[in-house]
């Protein structure tokens, strides 16, 4: 590649990185080296680094061109100097933007290279090929946040929190937990085997058979005495309407109550979040604030045509139970609408924008706001205290059992009967 045109694809890639990059502190200036020594105890010279060429500084905004010098300099480092040549530019580029929101030093912003940008749009479209978990990429190890109902993840015994540290018997320790989520992805009918530590247990291998997923993100049944069941899995394209379906055939059973399973549900997009509110809400019921850095804050409101917003509710959540999922909970916690029952949720009170970037080159993902329960609580890292403590345990999970659903049913009985409400619940005597 002659240099004009690295020049130029570098002024492309520098105008994307420095808006933000080097102001905060990504580059902070030269590092000086002693000398190098060869194998063979030989001095060899270090070479001057080329400063910006007079194309680079005249195309660079004249303000900004001390400050992106340092950041010229190494790119013509790296061109000059670096052992394996050619290098690959649209690696550098990407590998700058990924440095560059590293540095914010939030771990919901991010760059999606066009490959994940695509993957993470057929999740919340509903279909995709994997094992069916939703993970988190921001630790030091791939984390599962939620195994997807019915899903590989689901069948072969996955849960939150869970960390894969090793896939295939290749260690992930110092890997990137998005290197690690790459290697977990394949085509449907290939196998994985994961290493998992869960809390104190000793590390144990799952092997399992990836699927293409087809995620049906709401639906419903009527349990024993007239109580309807709806399950939302993820928060996506298709929620809203396939929601309305359920709630539509539910409640024309004439059904005495409702509980909502929001347990692993990893959340999804914002406005679904409103539109999935705004069934159990009366119009004009505030659902969030959206809180931004420079105070601004934006009401987001419940819109007519909810479809269940009189019928008492008890909402199960769980540590799977993230973002838009605690939204909605929240929602429904501070208007009385319903009583919280399960533990503690994920944590995630944060809004990301995901801006696609010019020649497909993938998107951004940034935090643009936090946002508050209708009753101004932050969800952020606390999450949402359920008004009903329960818990699963081992031996629950090894047994099928659910006493967190039992105890969201006679939640709900002692509403609808008028009677005080239990604060905690460590066991529940499973309904008969």
């Amino acid at each position: 590649m002659n240099k004009i045109f690295k020049w130029i694809l570098g002024l492309v890639f520098g105008s994307i990185l420095l808006a933000g990059a080097f102001a905060g502190g990504f580059l902070v200036g030269h590092l000086v080296f002693p000398p190098q020594v060869d194998d063979q105890s030989q001095i060899v010279s270090i070479p001057t680094p080329e400063p910006p060429s007079l194309e680079q500084q005249a195309a660079t905004p004249e303000e900004l061109q001390e400050l992106f010098e340092p950041f010229w300099e190494t790119w013509n480092i790296v061109h000059d100097q670096y052992v394996d040549q050619p290098v690959d530019d649209l690696a550098l580029m990407r590998g700058a933007i990924r440095g560059m929101l590293e540095a914010l030093g939030d771990k919901h912003t991010s760059y999606m290279d066009p490959e994940e940008f695509k993957e993470a749009n057929e999740a919340l479209s509903g279909e995709y090929e994997g094992i069916g978990a939703y993970v988190d990429v921001s630790g030091d190890y791939l984390t599962i946040i939620s195994p997807i109902p019915g899903s590989p993840a689901e069948a072969a015994g996955l849960r939150p929190g869970d960390q894969i540290i090793a896939i295939n018997g290749e260690d992930m320790t110092g890997i990137n937990p998005e290197i690690a989520r790459k290697k977990v992805l394949g085509p449907a009918g290939t196998s994985v085997t994961l290493t998992i530590r869960r809390g104190d247990q000793p590390p144990f291998d799952v092997t399992i058979t990836r699927a293409r997923i087809v995620i049906r993100s709401a639906e419903g049944k009527m349990l024993e005495n007239d109580i309807a069941y709806v399950k939302i899995i993820t928060f996506g394209d298709k929620t809203t309407r396939e929601l309305r379906e359920t709630l539509r055939t539910l409640m024309a059973q004439k059904p005495r109550g409702l509980i909502l399973d929001l347990r692993n549900n990893g959340g999804g997009y914002l406005t679904t979040a409103v539109e999935v509110a705004s069934q159990f809400l009366p119009q004009g019921s505030v659902v969030l604030y959206e809180q931004y850095g420079s105070g601004e804050r934006k009401v987001y409101q419940a819109v007519e045509g909810g479809l269940a917003v009189d019928i008492p509710i008890v909402v199960l959540i769980n540590e799977g139970s993230a973002s838009a999922s605690e939204l909605v909970a929240g929602a429904l916690q501070d208007h009385q609408r319903a009583v919280l029952v399960g533990v503690v949720s994920y944590g995630k009170g944060s809004i990301q924008n995901w801006v696609p970037l010019s020649n497909d080159q993938g998107a951004v993902r940034v935090t643009i706001a936090k946002w508050l329960t209708p009753d101004e609580r932050t969800i952020h890292i606390v999450g949402l205290m359920p008004d009903v403590y329960v818990s699963m345990t081992e031996e629950d999970f090894k047994t099928d059992r659910d006493p967190q659903l039992d105890a969201a049913i006679q939640t709900l009985e002692a509403m609808l009967n008028r009677l005080p409400l239990p604060t905690s619940m460590p066991t529940v005597t499973p309904v008969p």
